[in-house]
């Protein structure tokens, strides 16, 4: 892989990661129009890219990680000291706070657990049968389809931008939100789009719904590029080399930035809509590739 490509696929990674348009459809797209070649160490390449969107959203949502750490310290803590936990609440400065933090770390876990256990166990069946073009087409269109219709359905209910706060999200809402995530396993879906509507249909607000969606993906993305780094890294640097994952995830981080703080901006006075009308489009020009034969995966 020449570095030229690696940056087009960490612009492509970056942009698209967080959108709920599909990162993994984009570039299964990408790959085959740049001529670059499929391989077990490209397709790691591509979710280990996805570190510098981590790094992004990181350091974007900084104050809430920081709350989360200071709460889950503050659990063990308290843990630690049994029953005199209980008499100290009350005298700890911003316990309320530390125990929020926790309660989100908490959701967080509870929505990345059926992620975990059906990418354990059905991953390599996914990237077998469903890691293609028509699969992607099939899913940007019924992706565009259902985000055209929730939004319709929020707008003729008044929900608009209303909803509960992240603060008041419940373990089994975010549990359900995880079972959602799972379904963007399949290519085309967007890990982003089930997790922003997920949080939407448990009751939150658009803001603390794009919120959960963004810091689950913490979780969930980090979890699969650190598998994919130990078990195919070694492969990695071999076929591909260490200056285009380098520069990869660089440019990935860069985009990343940018995309998400302009999706942030935009939905807080705006709807989904606009990606249902995107990812319209894109399976429409995906079945023209298709036809023409330019696309063939």
């Amino acid at each position: 892989m020449d570095v030229w490509e690696s940056i087009v696929l960490g612009i492509v990674e970056g942009l698209t990661e967080y959108l709920p348009v599909s990162s993994t459809g984009h570039l299964i797209i990408a790959q085959h129009l740049l001529g670059v070649e499929e391989s077990e160490a490209v397709t790691a390449y591509e979710i280990c890219i996805q570190g510098g969107a981590i790094l992004a959203v990181l350091g974007l949502y900084s104050p809430r990680v920081m709350q989360m750490s200071r709460g889950l310290w503050w659990g063990l803590r308290r843990l630690l000291q049994g029953s005199r936990g209980g008499a100290r609440e009350g005298q700890e400065s911003g316990a309320e706070k530390h125990a929020a933090g926790l309660r989100l770390l908490v959701n967080l876990i509870l929505g990345f657990l059926p992620a975990a256990v059906v990418g354990l166990s059905c991953s390599r069946y996914i990237k077998a049968y469903l890691f293609n073009a028509p699969t992607v087409m099939a899913a940007w269109a019924l992706g565009g389809v259902v985000i055209l219709l929730y939004v319709r359905q929020r707008e003729k209910s008044g929900q608009g931008q209303r909803g509960k706060a992240i603060e008041e999200l419940s373990p089994r809402g975010a549990l359900g939100i995880g079972v959602m995530q799972c379904v963007a396993m399949c290519p085309g879906v967007s890990r982003s789009l089930m997790t922003m509507l997920g949080g939407l249909t448990v009751g939150l607000s658009v803001s603390a719904a794009v919120e959960y969606s963004f810091l689950l993906g913490l979780i969930t993305l980090g979890a699969a590029t650190c598998h994919d780094a130990v078990k195919h890294g070694a492969e990695m640097l071999q076929h591909i080399g260490w200056l285009p994952i380098v520069v990869g995830t660089l440019v990935a981080w860069g985009s990343a930035l940018v995309a998400v703080k302009w999706m942030v901006g935009y939905l807080n006075r705006h709807s989904l809509a606009i990606f249902g009308w995107y990812r319209l489009a894109a399976a429409g020009l995906m079945l023209v590739l298709i036809l023409r034969g330019f696309v063939i995966r």
